[in-house]
């Protein structure tokens, strides 16, 4: 008797479904405008020199970036000055808001996650993969997980080898 070696993806039988949320990271660089570096002492916003410099400064090195503007120090920034930096951004920049890098990871993760069509995910397997090379927010997990549990049959967490239940549809 002839024994054959097969080797076979069991995961690939199962009809399980890998979600990888790296797979939707935004492109682009990640960059940090800090208005403190703008003000007076590190301190106080003076109008005419900040218009002075929105007016002066070269925007476009911010070609093709994601740009998130914030104050690190405990200056009151007032609302258009903000209003004045997104619209200098706003035809260079791929992305401006408010905030850290990791508001800025969280706010882009959530758009892509908007465009995405959970029609394919109805009825499905659905593993979460846990890690990888590209950091996901953790809200990205959340927004996701939202919107699978209303579509999916299950969803897990991790890899294959070793999941995690999140949820399961009462039959």
């Amino acid at each position: 008797m002839e024994i054959q070696d097969k080797i076979v993806n069991k995961v690939a039988a199962s009809g399980l479904i890998i979600f990888d949320l790296a797979t939707l990271a935004p492109a682009g660089e990640f960059v940090v405008f800090d208005v403190k570096d703008h003000l007076f002492h590190g301190l106080i916003l003076r109008e005419k020199d900040f218009r002075e410099f929105v007016k002066q400064n070269d925007w476009s090195q911010y070609e093709g970036k994601n740009v998130a503007i914030t104050c690190s120090s405990d200056a009151i920034i007032p609302t258009w000055a903000y209003m004045l930096l997104a619209n200098k951004l706003e035809p260079y920049a791929r992305e401006v808001t408010f905030g850290s890098l990791e508001n800025l990871r969280s706010l882009l993760f959530e758009k892509a996650l908007d465009k995405l069509d959970m029609e394919q995910y109805v009825d499905q397997r659905i593993m979460v993969k846990g890690c990888g090379d590209v950091k996901v927010p953790e809200s990205a997990f959340i927004t996701l997980t939202r919107k699978l549990s209303k579509v999916a049959k299950s969803i897990m967490y991790g890899e294959a080898c070793s999941s995690v239940p999140i949820f399961k549809r009462k039959a």
